[in-house]
């Protein structure tokens, strides 16, 4: 399906042990040869366990799309050194992007080499038996659903393997399937983890029945399936065991990370480097350094490649009295007044940077490039974000506005710290409150955009937008050729 590269997405597609070794180097050097293939890896708990390891691995190149989704909605301009630095994210911020942009290949390919790892491992997930191995499973089918909804809400339409691996010339003969068939799947995926996996992780940052049920909910609003949405989440919200934790500003913080109010967690750790070369092999969050600000000196903070900087209007869309946006947006002027901290500026720079995803002040002990290891964990699901999105499928579906109000509120008392703005409108003004929360709460976070395409709103909102076209990103120009045919490009590009 995929072009034969020498990356790490690609080798882990097709060269089942070295998915193991989450390594960057190419399968013919290792020396001694392998003498295990894919086809009799699985030979013990371990093995699987491994496997699965690999299969959350490319979680961590997701930063990708969490950074790019925020710079392609109307809350932040792609900023950098130039116009002309890293010129793929500019095109997706200006909307002219194209088949040919390597950023959005990059995209396609990760999260495609996510679903390969999980595939491969459900390929063989008969193979032995041993206790624990039903949970493995309900993990990797989360995970596998992930990938694929990252996939379809990147572009559309995507080819689809059950329990088997893509192999070459795959590309000229599955379809791409449509994206109900793809949705679909991704719910016989969810509904399957959250029947095994369990309330608590077994470790850090692996998979929960609650992680499952939640991606299960944004999967059915995604398709305006509002009652399935509401039911789902109402059960997470009444039994699971995750809650709002009062200090919004701790939540983005190396203390807040895995906390109660996370559902999911991407974990990073920097204790790995990385370079340029391949930055998908990268164990931090490499989005938070190229958020940072340029030429930095000062406390707090480090200094980054001034990316993703938020825009005036998206500022003034915080009400007077929300305690997020301090956390939410560092006004650099301000800040360097108070702190005496210096800075430089780049492109596009409207003084304000996305304070959540700043690279914090590390110890001088700290290890490898500091701007693409940085140790933040990504929140990929809080527990505002269920909160929000339950409030949405009430309203929305015409089945509660109390419901909605309630769920609603919850959000606006933690973000004022009082109960003096709650909420009490009704039916299509209630829709806008729900739509303006769900923009302050995740600023910052990669979700608006898909918000604003889901919702109808984003060529009203977003400059450049193109209704019929920019809802999904082109699929790689050389996934088309090599398809020879059976594949036609996304509307319009």
């Amino acid at each position: 399906m995929k072009k034969l590269k020498n990356n790490k997405s690609i080798i882990a597609g097709l060269v089942g042990i070295i998915l193991i070794t989450f390594s960057c180097t190419k399968y013919t050097e290792l020396s001694p040869e392998y003498s295990i293939d894919s086809e009799n890896y699985f030979n013990s708990e371990s093995d699987y366990y491994m496997a699965l390891i690999a299969s959350y691995d490319m979680l961590q190149a997701s930063y990708a799309n969490v950074i790019l989704g925020e710079i392609a909605s109307n809350n932040t301009l792609c900023g950098g050194e130039s116009p002309t630095d890293v010129i793929g994210w500019q095109q997706v911020d200006d909307m002219t992007q194209t088949p040919t942009n390597s950023n959005l290949s990059d995209i396609w390919d990760w999260m495609f080499a996510g679903v390969q790892r999980t595939n491969y491992f459900m390929e063989f997930k008969d193979k032995i038996d041993f206790d624990g191995k039903e949970q493995m499973i309900g993990e990797v089918q989360f995970l596998r659903a992930y990938y694929n909804f990252e996939l379809v809400k990147w572009f559309g339409p995507i080819p689809i393997k059950v329990n088997e691996r893509f192999k070459l010339g795959d590309e000229q003969t599955i379809p791409r399937y449509s994206v109900s068939e793809v949705y679909e799947f991704i719910e016989e995926d969810l509904i399957a983890a959250a029947s095994v996996l369990p309330e608590t992780p077994a470790e850090i940052g692996r998979a929960t029945k609650g992680a499952a049920q939640a991606l299960l909910g944004k999967a059915y609003l995604y398709q305006k399936k509002y009652q399935e949405s509401a039911d789902i989440l109402e059960q997470l919200i009444s039994e699971g065991s995750y809650s709002l934790v009062s200090d919004y500003n701790s939540i983005f913080e190396a203390e807040g990370e895995n906390g109660p109010g996370s559902v999911f967690e991407v974990q990073y750790t920097d204790a790995e480097g990385a370079g340029f070369e391949c930055l998908q092999c990268s164990e931090g969050n490499v989005a938070v350094g190229f958020s940072g600000v340029r030429g930095y000196t000062g406390p707090d903070f480090s200094p980054g490649f001034s990316f993703n900087v938020p825009v005036q209007e998206a500022v003034d869309a915080f009400e007077p009295g929300d305690l997020r946006k301090g956390v939410t947006i560092l006004d650099i002027v301000a800040w360097a007044d108070t702190t005496g901290a210096t800075y430089t500026t780049g492109n596009e720079h409207t003084g304000y940077f996305n304070r959540k995803y700043l690279p914090r002040k590390r110890s001088e002990d700290a290890q490898n490039d500091l701007n693409l290891t940085n140790p933040n964990n990504y929140r990929a699901i809080r527990y505002s974000d269920v909160l929000l999105m339950a409030a949405e499928a009430y309203n929305v579906g015409g089945i509660s506005d109390a419901k909605a109000q309630e769920y609603l509120n919850q959000v606006r008392q933690r973000a004022f710290g009082d109960s003096n703005h709650d909420v009490t409108l009704t039916g299509a003004a209630l829709t806008d409150a729900i739509y303006h929360e769900r923009r302050v709460e995740l600023m910052g976070e990669g979700i608006h955009f898909f918000d604003l395409v889901r919702t109808g709103r984003a060529a009203a909102e977003i400059d450049g937008f193109v209704a019929g076209k920019n809802e999904v990103f082109p699929v790689p120009l050389e996934e088309i050729d090599f398809s020879a045919g059976n594949w036609t490009q996304n509307p319009n590009y």
